[in-house]
């Protein structure tokens, strides 16, 4: 995925307060990235723009060839539902509680169209470490196992690009490694993903750092 000169702001006109400001960034398939910068700097707005959910008011964004910004809202919920994966920050807000973990598993290849009984589903429970707890219910499982289990329902396709808003937020420091441990497994898939995070752990192990503050990457950290 790359934004090119991407550009947003909120409010109505003659009051508008800029949110990013000429953006541009590439996300590289199998890699791991990490926003940092301080509240208020355009991580969570840079974010819903990468998962399809808003568009921006000016510059590109290109998805595997295809122009993201030229979309209709429908288009737009094709292609998350086809190449893109979300994951919240609260592990329960991921997840259903009246599906177990092997469940959620199908309910993520029903909706990109992959057969229930798709091999990858005993391939992800195997890599993430959920093979045990397949049959559980997300109120069975700890922080970390629910976290693994919102990964693997986000990574069923798999999608090209894997956006997470703060994965770590709400989680212990092992736990935690335990999540960055299942993103670095999920990008040797080919799976780019990018995580917005005030998080040091996160940015220590991510492939690459974008630093943002006022809505501007101001440096890159490889």
């Amino acid at each position: 995925m790359r934004c090119d000169e991407v550009e947003r702001s909120y409010g109505s006109a003659g009051s508008l307060v800029p949110a990013l400001r000429g953006v541009s960034l590439t996300l590289p398939r199998g890699s791991i990235t990490a926003l940092v910068g301080p509240s208020g700097s355009g991580k969570s707005t840079l974010l819903r723009l990468l998962a399809c959910i808003d568009r921006p008011d000016a510059g590109r964004i290109r998805l595997d060839g295809v122009e993201v910004t030229t979309l209709s809202r429908p288009g737009r919920v094709r292609l998350r539902r086809r190449q893109l994966g979300f994951l919240y920050q609260a592990p329960a807000d991921n997840l259903l509680d009246y599906l177990t973990v092997r469940e959620h598993l199908q309910l993520g290849a029903a909706l990109r169209g992959l057969p229930k009984r798709d091999p990858q589903l005993t391939s992800l429970l195997d890599r993430l470490g959920l093979a045990d707890r397949a049959e559980h219910r997300p109120r069975q499982l700890s922080g970390g196992e629910q976290q693994r289990t919102a990964i693997a329902f986000a990574a069923i396709g798999p999608p090209a690009v894997l956006v997470a808003d703060e994965p770590t937020g709400q989680l212990d420091h092992t736990t935690a490694d335990e999540v960055l441990a299942a993103f670095r497994v999920l990008a040797t898939t080919g799976v780019a993903i990018v995580a917005a995070t005030h998080d040091p752990a996160v940015a220590d192990r991510a492939d690459q750092v974008l630093r943002m503050r006022d809505g501007a990457v101001v440096q890159e950290e490889t």
